[in-house]
């Protein structure tokens, strides 16, 4: 089962625990996330349900190519990390 993991960044404004799902595509995980916590899908998703400009996601430690649809592929072995996109100086 894919391993869902947030930054702990994140963690400070919402619970999100590290999390297994049964899931072949990164909407799936996705979806099977939000399933238990509605509130993450706002910070993680925009009202179009693309992956937020300022969310990086990566599967495998790559980042995701399909921010729309999401379809990028996961393993039953796969790591999913979503983080904050941080700018600045």
């Amino acid at each position: 089962m894919p391993r869902v993991s947030f930054t702990p960044n994140l963690n400070r404004h919402l619970d999100c625990p590290t999390a297994h799902v049964v899931a072949a595509t990164l909407g799936e995980t996705l979806e099977a996330v939000f399933a238990g916590n509605p509130r993450l899908r706002g910070y993680v998703l925009d009202d179009q349900g693309a992956i937020r400009r300022h969310v990086a996601v990566f599967v495998d430690n790559k980042p995701v190519v399909d921010r729309v649809n999401q379809s990028d592929p996961v393993r039953a072995d796969s790591e999913v990390f979503v983080m904050q996109a941080l700018s600045g100086g």
